[in-house]
């Protein structure tokens, strides 16, 4: 009987210990985010060229921007992720300066900056990002909220996306479609107000030189909204353990106002007229109301060895503007220790002129749409960058409850075949709670 007795406790025993470790094997999961995590970021932009859209294709392009934005990750429980975007961007335009060029006390030209209202702005963001994974992290989805706003611009914007891992997590297929409703508060170059359907008579008409019977055919805008929706897919594969490849596929559908309201278009079938040395509008920028975009692009990354890693990037786009682009990118990633990571890498941009793009003064004003902006037109460029990286797995800095995770410091110079060119230096400091 005892015998039968211990056989029976030993067989319970053995029976409450595998419900145990399938409980234990079915509940345990190790947490997307472990602690939530804070980083600060900052850059300095700055910029220059002669082709200065808001005065007709030539003037200056002088621009710097500073900008701040925090980013807060917050593991909501063991698959669930907030993450909280707030920027702020301060500028201050030699060019958009001159959508009133004649507030100041030198004699207005478009090659020097007016003290207007239109001179700076400031522009700020907050994105609201929660993310789901599930129990096995193979599937993960997302849902976004977005809000921006600047002295003539609002836009609201929303989406989601989906990530498949499969194949023993080798490969990644994923969806993302986003949603941004911007609305204008139309702001038109100076010269033109009174000739709107408020205008109340021009303002300095004694001092026009040149034609002096200026006139221009202007009519203001009938729409002020733009909605833009896109919709991304993106498959990554694991090719080799040193190797990853990734293609995607992008499109944009845009509709609505896709002109902007203060950058001027002068033609060269009307007479000039001038104040002082700056010219008066013939016209603003006029563009179609919808543009459909497409990217296609692959990624390469390549793990060498310990030291060195290579990250290859092409993508070629094209929309029914006329406009077909090539961008190339390598960056190589060079471990210095187990702390420091440099990170040099080259960037070559190539893109055809849109069919609604002239120089200045060569449309003609008998065309249903013409811009001067020189983003539109044909040209290439390089970038060259340079970055350093500072990981401390351990957080041994501590500031409060915060260990300091990482810092990065990168720098970018950007030219193209045209006169632009810029300069822009980033900073961003990750830190994780204890």
């Amino acid at each position: 009987m005892t015998l039968l007795k211990n056989i029976f406790l030993f067989l319970l025993m053995l029976a409450l210990q595998q419900v145990w470790a399938q409980d234990t094997e079915q509940t345990y999961k190790k947490r997307v985010l472990e602690t939530t995590e804070v980083d600060f970021l900052s850059s300095y932009y700055s910029q220059d060229g002669d082709n200065a859209a808001v005065s007709g294709g030539r003037g200056i392009e002088e621009l710097t921007d500073a900008t701040g934005t925090i980013i807060v990750s917050i593991p909501l429980n063991d698959d669930d992720v907030l993450t909280i975007d707030a920027g702020v961007s301060a500028y201050t335009s030699a060019s958009s300066s001159n959508v009133d060029p004649f507030d100041k006390r030198s004699n207005a030209d478009p090659f020097v900056a007016s003290s207007g209202a239109s001179q700076s702005d400031t522009w700020v963001n907050l994105t609201g990002n929660y993310s789901h994974s599930s129990d096995d992290r193979n599937d993960i989805w997302s849902a976004k909220f977005s809000v921006s706003s600047e002295y003539d611009y609002f836009s609201l914007g929303f989406g989601g996306s989906y990530t498949k891992l499969f194949n023993e997590k080798n490969t990644e297929a994923s969806i993302n479609a986003n949603v941004y409703l911007d609305k204008w508060t139309t702001i038109y170059p100076f010269e033109l107000r009174p000739f709107g359907e408020n205008g109340i008579g021009f303002f300095r008409p004694e001092e026009i030189t040149g034609n002096t019977n200026y006139n221009p055919n202007f009519s203001e805008l009938d729409q002020t909204n733009r909605n833009s929706y896109s919709l991304g897919l993106g498959l990554s594969q694991i090719l080799h353990k040193n190797v990853q490849g990734l293609i995607s596929f992008d499109i944009i559908n845009q509709q609505g106002l896709l002109s902007t309201p203060f950058q001027r278009v002068y033609f060269s079938d009307v007479d000039d007229s001038f104040i002082e040395n700056f010219q008066l509008a013939d016209d603003i920028e006029r563009l179609p109301d919808g543009r459909l975009k497409f990217a296609l692009g692959g990624r390469l990354n390549w793990y060498l060895n310990e030291i060195i890693a290579l990250r290859t990037y092409y993508r070629y786009y094209f929309d029914d503007w006329g406009i077909n682009s090539h961008t190339a990118n390598l960056e190589v990633s060079v471990k210095l220790g187990d702390k420091f990571t440099l990170y040099p890498s080259y960037r070559f941009y190539n893109q055809t002129e849109a069919d609604y793009f002239a120089p200045y003064e060569t449309h003609v004003s008998t065309e249903e749409y013409y811009t001067s902006d020189y983003d539109l037109s044909e040209y290439s460029a390089n970038q060259y960058g340079l970055g350093i990286s500072y990981t401390d797995i351990f957080t041994k800095l501590h500031i409060s409850k915060f260990g300091l995770k990482s810092i990065d410091l990168k720098f970018y110079q950007y030219d193209r075949d045209t006169t632009f060119s810029s300069s822009i230096i980033t900073a961003g400091v990750k830190f994780v709670m204890d």
